[in-house]
């Protein structure tokens, strides 16, 4: 099985998380599961079904995130250095074909989102500017083409 990597706010969001679920949603489930059992027989209650079918996504994410947690690697905020990219650095790249310039806080994949700017390690453009310094630029082969990129900053999350 492959490493998990998280920042120590990305252990801290899956903490939360086991948590919520643990605790508040599980609670509701139950309810559900006890309200759907008064409306008689077991049977054939759609209610019941349906709670008991929640109740088994949520016992099983619970236990994919309580898994993830512990095998995890959480980066040492001292561990991260700003000479070349690593986990947990903010990257700042600049794209040589659109003449954008955009920052990446790099994560492990158990984080990644785009939407948040948080990029994989794993992603094609995160697998590839890993390892490199301030200055250097990158080729990506990404599925639209091959894509440049010069890596204008580098420091820490």
């Amino acid at each position: 099985m492959k490493e998990v990597i998280l920042t120590p706010e990305g252990y801290e969001k899956l903490k939360t998380e086991v948590e919520y679920l643990s605790n508040e949603k599980r609670r509701d489930v139950a309810e559900r599961i006890k309200v759907a059992r008064e409306f008689g027989d077991i049977m054939e209650n759609a209610e019941y079904d349906d709670a008991k079918n929640e109740q088994a996504m949520l016992e099983h994410r619970i236990a994919l995130l309580e898994h993830r947690m512990r095998d995890a690697r959480v980066i040492d905020v001292s561990e991260i250095s700003t000479a070349a990219v690593s986990v947990g650095t903010l990257v700042r790249l600049r794209d040589l074909e659109a003449g954008k310039t955009i920052e990446y806080h790099i994560v492990g994949s158990a984080e990644a989102n785009p939407a948040e700017n948080k990029l994989s390690n794993e992603s094609p453009v995160g697998r590839a500017i890993m390892g490199h310094k301030k200055g250097e630029t990158v080729e990506v082969v990404a599925p639209r083409g091959t894509l440049k990129f010069k890596i204008m900053a580098i420091k820490a999350a």
